[in-house]
């Protein structure tokens, strides 16, 4: 894994979360998206070297929305880079790692993505990310 690529933030609105992120913590939205496989509206906002993703259900058969009924709003997911996302996840598979994902998928941002299971990170969801 090259460096954390960004913190996923569980939040039942995108509209109301901003405000924080941008006039009080000075960040930047740097992209929006719609992530119809997943159903959520997803915001990257960028500064001071970090980037975080607000994450919005769109419907109630989102993972996203399960997340907040189960958790509330807050830190759903460590986005970690890799330059090689399906090697990443061969490696992890052979150490007999619990995958949700077993092979990359598409993700926001033009990005190739894949979870690890949160019961193989001592309850923390991570997610592989391959920019291209």
């Amino acid at each position: 894994m090259d460096k954390i690529a960004h913190i996923g933030i569980a939040v039942n609105s995108i509209a109301k979360a901003l405000p924080f992120y941008t006039n009080i913590l000075g960040m930047t939205v740097e992209h929006a998206e719609h992530i119809e496989r997943e159903d959520v509206h997803a915001v990257f906002l960028a500064g001071g070297g970090l980037r975080i993703e607000l994450l919005e259900p769109t419907s109630q058969s989102s993972a996203v929305f399960r997340y907040i009924q189960k958790k509330g709003e807050g830190i759903h997911h460590i986005a970690l880079e890799t330059k090689e996302i399906n090697g990443q996840l061969d490696r992890l598979s052979a150490s007999k790692v619990r995958l949700i994902d077993k092979r990359a998928k598409k993700g926001a941002y033009n990005s190739q993505i894949a979870f690890i299971h949160p019961e193989a990170a001592n309850g923390v969801l991570f997610e592989l990310c391959q920019h291209t």
